[in-house]
């Protein structure tokens, strides 16, 4: 069990979770090669901050959200992970992440994105 960590703030909630909530969250929050412990973990998603809402911004903020959860199958901790994008033009791109975790229990996260 893992001390949880809320997704809008980044602080510490007290509570413990079972989830992948926490991991999904380092893997998008840690910029690339950013966390001293593993320079694999993180993702490219820093890059896009303040980037023009385009079409192609959300196609690479989901490719950059799937590599960057990628190693959660790899290790087996996930049996998949879907990755949407929504875009409500209020300067956020919207990612809908879903995960089913290795033992078959499907969780949805939401993950905003800046852009302008």
């Amino acid at each position: 069990m893992d001390a949880g960590i809320d997704p809008r703030t980044g602080d510490l909630t007290g509570g413990r979770i079972t989830t992948l909530a926490n991991a999904v969250y380092l893997r998008l929050m840690v910029p690339l090669g950013g966390w001293w412990a593993d320079p694999a973990l993180g993702s490219r998603l820093h890059e896009l901050r303040r980037q023009k809402d385009l079409d192609r911004i959300a196609v690479l903020a989901r490719q950059y959200a799937e590599q960057a959860l990628q190693p959660l199958i790899d290790a087996g901790r996930a049996r998949s992970i879907v990755v949407t994008t929504e875009r409500p033009a209020d300067g956020r791109l919207l990612l809908r992440i879903e995960v089913v975790n290795a033992g078959g229990r499907q969780q949805t996260f939401e993950h905003p994105v800046s852009v302008i």
